[in-house]
């Protein structure tokens, strides 16, 4: 395995016989033995990609995707007076800021669960996916329900066979490209008073006020209408506090999407007189991204660094703003304008003092770039053991790019840490099962090569069927310009589970001809 240089960063090279069964290591091939070139595996850091030679322009529907419930006229718990208003508002607020919206009003628990299922499907190409809930919801035997309109519950024991869970709707966005966000104004009183003493009686946990705390995914941001365990406001006028004050804050043009959930924050609380705060959980993709305004442009370029750094003054100065408040992101923002290319702006010493703040407040992404840095000896002096030690604390919080690249070294070995190849491919699949596109795409090629002992060429076209969908575009290259780089047997089960998709409806012959690349564009989410 070596690294090369390229126009998209590291490539992994796979040589022919390189892993043995139970990890031993065969003699280096020479050099006219054939090679497999691989997705990048290992993230570089260097100072310069412009943004002009970051943009990606592949042929793909830039997709906002959200899905609005709102939940109202209840048949046996007390109604709600505004939510089915607070969402139709909602859904047309989308709708002007360029989102396909799937608008649910007091639906019944089946609608409401096929929806759900339907939509997670979509955000499998999306660019953006969010989720807005205005309804009852409840806290049952430690998990988090969202109550549809023809809830009956007795026994509060049925409360998971008569609601959504909250895990199921978290579950629905996560697979969304740059930017996932569930908001639920859902934060009212217990809708079962009646069965709080039953549910004692019956060893069934029932949350007396609002929600618990969410659990969300790493990159994606939960918004409770008021901090978890308390209730939220429905108001006076014709929306609640926290609906007007998202009516207001998200259209905002040129605002970055992690202020505008601050002037949520602020102007709930102030049209509550300070006894709502809305409460954030999670965290948001380490992008920045824009809602409205010819800003948003920024997300069309295809590197992290480079959308930092095309912010202009002004919003540099509202994240310095953040940071000093203790934002994290703001922190990682700021340090990625700070590894500008631009000569006359580049700071890594900058750079690296705010990676390390939010390192220490424990900010897993932080870690994986003060590694970096550490590891090129980039801002500081080169440490390699300190960069070992950050991409294992990164790796251990479930950063997936840090457990990337941390194969990678265990692979290849480096100062302070032995060669591991079996070590390293266990790595890699535990990054690919996080959705890592380039761990997924090189964990298949590891299957298809007979590497991972109990893995089936089924097992390799899940993993390029997922690694398709994330919407890399090395991926979609790699399988339609060198289709024959995979076994038969993994292109046969790449075509079926294409059909099974209901991407493709040709033979299962292992020939990745026209139909078959078909397919797979319109899976990856490029438009005909």
């Amino acid at each position: 395995m070596r690294r090369t240089g390229s126009s998209t960063g590291f490539f992994l090279v796979l040589l022919a016989g390189l892993f043995l069964a139970g990890g031993a290591v065969a003699q280096a091939p020479t050099a006219e033995e054939k090679t497999r070139g691989l997705m990048g595996i290992k993230t570089r850091v260097e100072a310069g990609t412009t943004a002009e030679a970051a943009q990606a322009v592949p042929a793909v529907a830039a997709r906002r995707v959200a899905l609005v419930i709102g939940m109202s006229a209840y048949t046996a718990i007390s109604p709600l007076r505004n939510t089915g208003a607070d969402a139709q508002a909602v859904a047309d607020m989308l709708q002007r800021l360029d989102f396909s919206v799937d608008l649910v009003v007091d639906a019944p628990l089946a609608r409401m669960q096929d929806t759900i299922v339907a939509f997670a499907r979509k955000t499998e190409t999306a660019e953006v996916a969010l989720v807005y809930y205005a309804g009852h919801g409840v806290e049952a035997a430690g998990e988090n329900y969202l109550v549809p309109v023809d809830v009956k519950v007795d026994d509060p024991a049925t409360i998971p066979q008569q609601a959504v869970s909250l895990a199921s709707v978290l579950a629905s966005v996560e697979s969304a490209r740059k930017l996932r966000i569930v908001i639920l104004d859902s934060c009212r009183n217990n809708p079962f008073p009646t069965l709080v003493g039953a549910a004692a009686a019956s060893g069934v946990t029932l949350g007396g006020a609002g929600l618990s705390a969410p659990d969300p995914a790493q990159g994606m941001m939960v918004v409770y209408a008021a901090e978890g365990g308390k209730v939220a406001l429905d108001g006076d006028g014709a929306h609640s506090p926290f609906a007007t004050a998202i009516l207001e804050s998200l259209p905002r043009q040129n605002v970055e999407i992690g202020l505008v959930f601050r002037q949520v924050r602020d102007r709930v609380m102030a049209l509550t007189a300070n006894r709502q705060q809305p409460h954030f959980y999670g965290s948001l993709s380490g992008a920045p991204y824009f809602l409205a305004g010819e800003d948003a442009a920024v997300a069309g370029l295809a590197d992290k660094a480079a959308q930092w750094q095309a912010l202009k003054p002004d919003q540099e100065q509202q994240l310095a703003a953040l940071a000093g408040e203790g934002d994290t992101r703001a922190m990682i923002g700021l340090g990625y304008m700070a590894l500008t290319p631009d000569t006359q702006k580049f700071q890594p010493e900058k750079a690296f003092g705010l990676f390390s703040r939010a390192a220490e407040a424990g900010d897993a992404e932080a870690m994986f770039e003060l590694a970096k840095l550490h590891e090129k000896g980039i801002g500081t002096a080169q440490n390699v053991p300190e960069a070992i030690r950050l991409y294992r604390r990164a790796a251990d919080l479930g950063f997936a790019d840090a457990i990337n690249d941390l194969g990678f070294l265990y692979y290849q070995g480096a100062d302070g840490l032995a060669r591991d190849p079996k070590k390293a491919v266990e790595l890699f699949i535990r990054a690919a099962d996080l959705r890592h596109p380039q761990a997924m795409f090189n964990v298949a090629a590891l299957i298809d090569d007979g590497l991972v002992p109990g893995r089936t060429p089924e097992d390799a076209a899940a993993y390029l069927y997922s690694a398709l969908r994330s919407g890399v575009n090395d991926v979609l290259e790699q399988l339609t310009t060198r289709p024959t780089m995979f076994k038969p047997a993994t292109r046969r089960a790449l075509q079926a589970e294409l059909q099974r998709n209901r991407f493709y409806a040709g033979a299962i012959d292992g020939a990745i001809g026209a139909g078959t690349q078909r397919s797979m564009r319109i899976a990856f989410g490029q438009t005909e």
